[in-house]
């Protein structure tokens, strides 16, 4: 039975990466904030939306290469930042930045992640984005971002919607905590899945290698202790417009969703917004980002790029977020199940099903490009049914 047919979607992968992630880094991944009510409403918000199809437009291939931040991506979509994805799978970032590479979209390294911008990106190939949670130091802000430039990222993405850590009570109830702690409980469940725990043994414990150079120690445990004190920027207008100046890439603010925020963003010049709950990890209470995308997309009326996370399972999914005013889509949990289920050919593997779902329901909806999928009030948008 081939690799097609045995994981055809997303939720296959999803269903083999929980029999071979132990359980305290599937909870990592999977949980939410608070009740988790976020979780579900990006869902349900999702599926509300619907999209007519239009009938007898002949044979035609639709044309998913996208223009973005002055240059071409095979598809409308990438990987987005996932902190920790070291521990949810060993060797996920290498992994990740070499099917980046080879498929030409993009892959956004954390700043939390487990290696340095030094190693992922040349593996990137020039593909590779490198995401900022902020430090609170200046000149730590300022050396972080240049050795990510040096490094071969061209996009930075400063994360906004995390200026303080939420109250995840689902690790909280499952004994989660960063770093693990080696209880007889954990220690079982690692050994239960010997795929993860062989990798992890030969690969070595995860490290935060991007910050450790600002730790007195270079130990998982330590730098866990340090790590939240030296990037809790939080930060304010002024500190965004200083990085914006000093950052020659494309600059993008993740985590907005009110317009008046995405306004100001335009101001400072912010050449990209990613409209952004944080897949439900960080506010409760906050609207499921398919709803606040519409609005966001309105104020910035093609004056910056559009980007939309948050819930996405699929390429039908994306097209829902075109309909609403996104040019370009970021997945973060479903590159790790596809990683964590087949190894380094599961970011690939995802990709070809997100390409072939979003080309397949494109032909259903009679839509050749992705322009003919924008709203009507879109810079961009495109009749899907020439006029006579």
């Amino acid at each position: 039975m081939s690799i097609e047919t045995r994981y055809p979607s997303l939720a296959y992968l999803k269903a083999k990466a929980r029999k071979r992630m132990p359980f305290f880094a599937w909870e990592y991944l999977e949980s939410g904030t608070g009740a988790e009510r976020l979780l579900d409403r990006n869902r349900q918000a999702l599926d509300a939306v619907e999209l007519m199809p239009r009938m007898a437009r002949g044979r035609f291939t639709p044309e998913l290469q996208t223009e973005l931040f002055d240059r071409s991506w095979s598809v409308p979509f990438g990987a987005a930042p996932v902190g920790l994805s070291g521990l949810m799978w060993p060797d996920a970032e290498p992994f990740l930045a070499r099917a980046a590479a080879r498929t030409g979209m993009p892959y956004t390294l954390s700043t939390v992640a487990n290696e340095a911008p030094e190693t992922i990106g040349p593996l990137c190939d020039g593909n590779g984005w490198f995401q900022l949670y902020t430090p609170i130091d200046e000149e730590i802000r300022a050396d972080v971002l240049r050795r990510a430039w040096e490094s071969g990222f061209g996009t930075v993405m400063i994360t906004l919607d995390v200026p303080v850590n939420s109250r995840r009570e689902r690790q909280l109830a499952a004994g989660v905590s960063v770093p693990p702690q080696f209880t007889p409980q954990s220690i079982y469940r690692a050994a239960i899945r010997p795929h993860w725990s062989l990798a992890t043994l030969a690969r070595g414990l995860p490290r935060f290698k991007t910050l450790e150079t600002y730790f007195p120690t270079k130990t998982f445990a330590g730098a866990a202790r340090h790590v939240g004190r030296v990037i809790d920027g939080r930060p304010d207008w002024d500190m965004l417009r200083q990085m914006r100046d000093i950052w020659p890439g494309a600059f993008v603010l993740k985590g907005i969703l009110d317009p008046e925020d995405a306004r100001r963003a335009i101001e400072i010049g912010a050449d990209g917004i990613l409209v952004s709950n944080h897949g439900g990890r960080q506010f409760d209470a906050a609207p499921a980002s398919i709803d606040a995308l519409e609005g966001v997309a309105r104020e910035v009326n093609g004056r910056a790029a559009v980007l939309f996370d948050s819930g996405i399972e699929g390429g039908l999914d994306m097209l829902r977020a075109f309909s609403r005013g996104a040019d370009f889509c970021l997945l973060g949990r479903g590159f790790l199940y596809a990683t964590a289920a087949l190894g380094e050919g599961g970011p690939e593997h995802l990709y070809s099903i997100l390409r072939e779902d979003i080309t397949i329901n494109m032909v259903q909806l009679g839509a050749t490009t992705i322009d003919q999928l924008r709203p009507s009030w879109h810079p961009k948008a495109q009749p899907l049914i020439p006029e006579d």
